[in-house]
C-alpha cells in the first residue's frame, strides 16, 4: 500500500427502520467502498459462521447442526444487559477483525472513500475513533415503526422496544456532523446523498494530499 494513502472515512448509523442500508447502497453506486458491520456480523453467525463455537459455549442450546436459532439467542439477551455483554465479546472482536482488513484493502484504497455503516456507531468508542465525520440517517419512530412493520413482519411492540434500547434520537443527532431525512420517498434520500457524495469527494482527496505532505 501507498505509505502516503489515507483513507477518508465516513461513519453511517440510523436508528432501526431509518433507511441507513438504501442509503450505504446510494453511496456505494456512487463509487464508495461501503463496510456494513452488520452484514459481517451476520456472516459470522451464519451456517457454520465463525462466530458459533464460541456463540454455543456461551449459550447452550442455541445452535443446533452448525444453525444459529436468531430467535431463540434474541430472547435470551434483549432483556439482559450482561448477557448481551457476554454476547458481543464474543461477536465483536471478530467484526472488527474484519473491518481492519477490509480497511486495508486494495479496493478500499481504490475509492474515494469509505463507508462504515455501524449501527451502533456513537456507543463505540472503537467505531468513532476511525472515522473522519458521522452521517445520521434520521427518521421520526412513527415512520420507523410503520417501515419496519411492513417490510419485516416485526409486531410494533417489538420495534418500539428496539428503538428503547437504542440512543435516544436528539443524543444521536447530536454527535451527527451530516443528517439525512429520510422521512419522504427514496428519490428524496438519493438526492441528500449525491449531494453528500460530492462533499466527501472533496474532503477524501484534501485528507490525500495532507497525507501527501507528511
Amino acid at each position: 500500500m501507498n505509505a502516503t494513502h489515507r483513507n477518508f472515512v465516513v461513519g453511517l448509523t440510523g436508528s432501526i427502520g431509518s433507511g441507513k442500508s438504501s442509503a450505504a447502497a446510494r453511496f456505494e453506486q456512487l463509487g464508495a467502498f461501503v463496510i456494513d458491520a452488520d452484514a459481517i456480523s451476520h456472516a459470522l453467525t451464519a451456517p457454520n459462521g465463525a462466530a458459533l463455537d464460541a456463540i454455543n459455549t456461551a449459550f447452550p442450546g442455541v445452535v443446533t447442526d452448525g444453525v444459529l436459532d436468531r430467535a431463540a439467542l434474541r430472547e435470551r439477551v434483549f432483556h439482559a444487559p450482561a448477557e448481551r455483554t457476554r454476547l458481543e465479546a464474543i461477536v465483536h472482536p471478530m467484526v472488527r477483525m474484519t473491518t481492519e482488513a477490509l480497511l486495508a484493502s486494495e479496493l478500499a484504497r481504490q475509492a474515494p472513500y469509505i463507508i462504515q455503516m455501524v449501527p451502533l456507531l456513537f456507543e463505540s468508542n472503537n467505531s468513532r475513533e476511525r472515522i473522519d465525520c458521522a452521517v445520521v440517517v434520521d427518521v421520526d419512530e412513527s415512520t420507523q415503526i410503520e417501515r419496519v412493520t411492513s417490510t419485516r413482519d416485526v409486531p410494533a411492540a417489538t420495534v418500539r422496544q428496539i428503538i428503547a434500547a437504542q440512543m435516544p434520537r436528539d443524543e444521536r443527532l447530536r454527535y451527527a456532523q451530516f443528517v439525512i431525512d429520510n422521512r419522504s420517498d427514496l428519490a428524496a434520500l438519493h438526492d441528500q446523498v449525491e449531494r453528500l457524495h460530492s462533499v466527501f469527494v472533496v474532503n477524501a482527496k484534501r485528507v490525500e494530499e495532507v497525507a501527501a505532505c507528511t
